[in-house]
């Protein structure tokens, strides 16, 4: 097992263990000194068409101690240069699970996209995890925002719910999609 090495930031242990079809690749690792997520390969080699995606395998599983999680994102440059991007992100490695790690990537771009063994697919983040329980309680207190839901701090002049009063079709919640606004830097 490898000895984790010295760092100014906090640092736990994950024991990791290589599956059969793991062999010969790298553990997952940090690319820099200054990196948040460690690099994880992918264990096989496909070919992901445009729209659509594939569990990929690892090559390994993990033992992540309690009151932790490992977070599974995507590359930024799989995402810029080709569309290739992690689902259900980041996803959720809880630590009572004990199977192979897979990567749900898919393809949004335009062209075919090859994965080879070997290559870095996502990167993975270990994550203190807070719990929480629920009180159910009569009413809410007031916010200035209240029930402005979806896209609601981005109109540009009215409450969510003035927009939507015309909008028959959409939930209470949610402002008409004609009376939002897109904004550009500077505005």
């Amino acid at each position: 097992m490898n000895s984790i090495p010295a760092s100014p930031l906090p640092m736990i242990e994950i024991r990791l263990q290589r599956l059969p079809n793991g062999g010969g690749l790298p553990v997952p690792a940090y690319a820099s000194d200054g990196a948040a997520g460690m690099d994880i390969v992918a264990a096989e080699t496909l070919t992901l068409r445009p729209g659509a995606r594939h569990a990929v395998a690892t090559g390994f599983a993990m033992a992540i101690p309690a009151g932790y999680e490992v977070q599974v994102r995507p590359r930024s440059g799989l995402a810029l240069k080709h569309g290739i991007t992690c689902l259900n992100t980041p996803g959720t490695i809880d630590s009572d699970y004990r199977g192979e790690v897979k990567v749900i990537l898919a393809n949004l771009g335009d062209e075919v996209f090859e994965i080879k063994r070997g290559d870095r697919i996502a990167q993975i983040v270990p994550a203190p995890v807070q719990r929480a329980i629920f009180a159910e309680v009569e009413t809410l207190d007031e916010t200035v925002r209240g029930a402005g839901g979806f896209g609601s701090t981005g109109i540009a002049s009215g409450t969510a719910d003035e927009q939507s009063e015309g909008d028959q079709d959409a939930p209470a919640n949610v402002g008409s999609l004609a009376a939002m606004k897109m904004r550009r830097p500077g505005e």
